[in-house]
């Protein structure tokens, strides 16, 4: 009313007004009525902002890197950034006439490419995405006592590197490269690993040979002393053989002996025995074969009678025309013979 307004700022905006092109009033959350036709009004926040970035540069090794991250920053002399960027309101805070408050955070960004600018092409690619953290805090050093934000009064609060990253095209190569380095890292570790296991199979083995060699020798020892106990034993038994074949002998020459001397006697009583018979058959040399089987036919059985008398008609078979034998002498022969032959 009649040009008169009334504005109240925060406390976390720095306002200044002017009139008359002079300072009427400054300072953090004041409440105050001006007249508007001749009164300036510049609010400048003096609160904490938080400034994501991210942007591409080069390695060391000429690779192409992207870096994210955030900083963080306040006015800290509002009255230096007043003069340098056109913070005037239009009657309310944050309603600015120009577009100046807007280009702070992008000055910030492009001062903050060229100090991390530097720090990355001192290092080649696979170096680069592992030093985030280093490549913040040289940053953060150079940067927070800039000659640039003294002049426009700004305090850095915090900075921080929260990637690194090449392309993807150089990532799934490095992903191959790391992926073959642990892959052979892990065949080493295996042929390691087998190598070892060999190792200790071998000493195993040579243990377990080294065991089989002292107890074969002590087998052996144990059979040459069995051997020669048993050649000793042999020894004793062979002398013992020996003196029981002595005897033997001795015993079997006594016995050849005595069977020769039986064999002669029976051969001087066989001689004798034969002069006797000689002697006693030599009165029946002289006899004809008619007169012994006379005499042996007195004594003999009617069989053998029976018989001398057929081979008698056998011998004279040439002489003898008809010879008939009735079946009552056969039958009556064989009545006769039946009971001895039972006996």
């Amino acid at each position: 009313m009649l040009g008169f307004n009334y504005i109240k700022v925060p406390p976390s905006h720095y306002v200044i007004h002017y009139s008359g092109g002079r300072v009427v009033r400054a300072g953090t959350g004041l409440a105050f009525f001006y007249f508007r036709p001749s009164a300036s009004l510049v609010i400048v926040p003096i609160a904490s902002s938080d400034v994501p970035f991210i942007f591409n540069e080069i390695s060391g090794d000429f690779q192409s890197v992207t870096i994210q991250g955030q900083l963080t920053f306040r006015v800290k002399e509002p009255q230096k950034l007043a003069q340098l960027l056109n913070y005037t309101v239009d009657g309310a805070p944050e309603k600015y006439l120009s577009e100046d408050p807007q280009k702070l955070p992008q000055r910030l960004i492009n001062l903050l490419q060229t100090l991390v600018r530097a720090e990355v092409q001192r290092l080649p690619l696979r170096e680069a995405i592992y030093a985030s953290e280093t490549i913040a805090t040289s940053v953060f050093s150079k940067f927070a006592g800039h000659e640039a934000l003294n002049t426009m009064g700004i305090e850095i609060l915090a900075l921080s590197i929260q990637a690194i990253r090449p392309t993807p095209e150089m990532a799934r190569a490095l992903e191959a490269e790391a992926r073959e380095e642990l892959l052979r890292r892990a065949d080493q570790a295996i042929y390691d690993r087998r190598n070892a296991a060999v190792e200790q199979e071998r000493r195993i083995k040579e243990n377990e040979l080294n065991t089989e060699i002292a107890v074969e020798e002590k087998k052996r020892q144990i059979r040459e002393t069995k051997v020669e106990a048993d050649l000793a034993v042999e020894a004793k038994q062979q002398q013992v053989r020996q003196t029981q074949l002595n005897g033997q002998i001795a015993l079997e020459n006594e016995r050849n002996k005595l069977v020769l001397a039986r064999a002669e006697n029976a051969r001087i009583e066989a001689d004798a025995q034969a002069y006797a018979a000689e002697a006693s058959l030599k009165a029946f040399k002289e006899l004809s074969p008619e007169v012994l089987q006379l005499l042996a036919v007195q004594s003999a059985e009617p069989r053998k009678m029976l018989s001398l008398a057929f081979n008698e008609l056998s011998r004279n078979a040439a002489k003898i025309g008809n010879l008939h034998i009735s079946p009552d002498l056969l039958q009556l022969l064989m009545q006769q013979n039946a009971p001895r032959e039972e006996k």
